[in-house]
């Protein structure tokens, strides 16, 4: 997928774990560890607004758009 998820690194330059985000922002350990790691399929603009609160960041520290090889063949 061309959408890359970099929640890791902001937890990272915000020195939060995974278990005190997950009960700051009201989501399932599991679900948040699929953010995370690059796994989801969407998110919810909802979680989006609560993680960007509680890391104190904008979307875009968060989702990262990266051109995948298959779509540079297709052109």
């Amino acid at each position: 997928m061309a959408i890359r998820i970099n929640l890791d690194v902001m937890m990272a330059k915000r020195k939060k774990g995974l278990t005190e985000l997950a009960g700051e922002i009201d989501i399932t350990l599991a679900n948040l560890s699929i953010l995370k790691n690059n796994k989801a399929k969407a998110v919810r603009f909802s979680t989006l607004n609560a993680i960007c609160k509680a890391l104190d960041c904008q979307p875009g520290d968060i989702l990262e758009y990266v051109e995948s090889e298959e779509e540079e063949e297709d052109e």
